[in-house]
């Protein structure tokens, strides 16, 4: 066993001018190994999963918990004050499987098909002013953000004319250097404000999930207090990783102008479709990985994990397993990369995936074929990465044409 001194912390760091990669250490550990004990803040030393068919059979196992509460949970950061308070991600069956089926119905590939024309009015729309207005112009201020904000805003019920506020306290809810006063302080003025939303709708109920969630409080099947924080979480989630992922996709497409070409110049819709899963494949933006604890003894890859043990998957170097992407540094927008483990894996892999893609292949489609000249308007070194966030992306975008 590595001595305690050894171990390397996580997260781990980005090597500078490789933005798009996973850490250099991580990737060490996955040639040397499946399965390494890592250091965390508090000096437990949980074990970080770094090879696909592991991640994959670990987070399908029942053995182990997405319980923040329980003990020798990896928790990235100290919990603020009342526990962590984002819903039913962090729990488990059948409590999970409880009020995760309450917001299922909204994000079903069939639901979420019927959205596309409007998901595209919004891509068009923003585009029209994006080309109106001055040049050069930060790409996530003026449309990676704008996007997914204004597509949840309207599936959920939520006023865009709010989003100043809830992006804001979103961004300080998920920087990993945020204190848990400054965390916590975040998520209680987000849950005041669903709760008040939450309020309004059970008095006025309209067409949304807000409303649908009202509903179901005053039959009773939910409290007031966990349709909020279930409308928490969904209004993070729904804006947060999908900004990123377009900011971020843009400019590793813009820095591999051969791939961009495919997406520019092609109209195959199943090439779109491709182009969405490797691009997630490739940047997989989870910074923090999935994090679990064993409920058994489990025993994998010649390793027990024991009970009470905590495991970490390292998501982004998973996708970059050789054993399952061959060649998978590169990318290549026609590769098979389906199977990716980007929204995770098992009974919490990501409810609005659907939706996610929906919102990528619409934005990925349109926008080079709208603004064919669409470039960097700064050198690479120039743009600010999200190396202190969970989730991963650029914080300005600066483009031209």
């Amino acid at each position: 066993m590595t001595s305690t001194a050894e171990i390397p912390a996580f997260p781990m760091t980005r090597a500078a001018g490789c933005p798009f990669d996973p850490p250099p250490a991580a990737r060490a550990l996955q040639e040397e190994a499946p399965l390494a004990r890592v250091k965390l803040w508090d000096g437990s030393t949980p074990w970080l999963v770094t090879r696909y068919a592991e991640q994959r059979a670990l987070l399908a196992d029942p053995r182990v918990s997405a319980d923040v509460t329980r003990p020798g949970y990896p928790s990235p950061a100290p919990l603020p004050k009342g526990g962590p308070g984002i819903g039913f991600i962090l729990m488990d069956n059948p409590e999970h499987a409880r009020l995760r089926k309450m917001v299922t119905a909204p994000f079903t590939i069939r639901r979420v098909a019927a959205m596309r024309p409007a998901v595209q009015k919004i891509v068009d729309e923003l585009i029209d002013e994006l080309l109106a207005g001055p040049n050069p112009v930060d790409l996530v201020e003026a449309f990676a953000l704008p996007v997914p904000s204004l597509v949840i805003c309207e599936l959920l019920g939520v006023p865009y004319a709010d989003h100043d506020f809830f992006q804001e306290n979103s961004k300080v809810i998920i920087r990993r250097d945020a204190t848990p006063e400054e965390r916590g302080a975040g998520h209680q003025a987000l849950a005041g404000y669903l709760d008040r939303l939450m309020g309004e709708k059970l008095a006025s109920p309209a067409d949304d999930l807000l409303s649908g969630l009202a509903a179901r409080v005053h039959a009773g099947e939910l409290t007031r207090t966990e349709a909020a924080q279930m409308g928490v979480l969904l209004l993070i989630a729904g804006h947060e990783t999908t900004a990123n992922m377009i900011a971020l996709g843009t400019l590793a497409l813009l820095e591999h102008p051969d791939q961009l070409a495919l997406l520019r110049e092609g109209d195959d819709p199943a090439l779109v479709a491709s182009a969405v899963e490797e691009l997630l494949r490739y940047l997989n933006i989870t910074h923090n990985g999935r994090r679990r604890v064993a409920l058994e003894d489990i025993e994998i890859a010649g390793r027990v994990i024991r009970a009470g043990e905590g495991m970490i998957m390292a998501n982004d170097v998973a996708n970059r397993d050789p054993a399952a992407f061959p060649d998978g540094d590169r990318l290549d927008l026609t590769r098979d990369a389906h199977r990716h483990v980007a929204f995770g894996f098992g009974v919490h892999q990501c409810l609005g995936q659907p939706l996610a893609r929906l919102e990528l292949q619409v934005v990925y489609s349109t926008l080079y074929r709208r603004i064919p000249t669409l470039a960097l308007a700064t050198a690479v070194e120039q743009i600010p990465f999200k190396h202190d966030g969970s989730v991963y992306g650029v914080y300005e975008l600066p483009v031209t044409w």
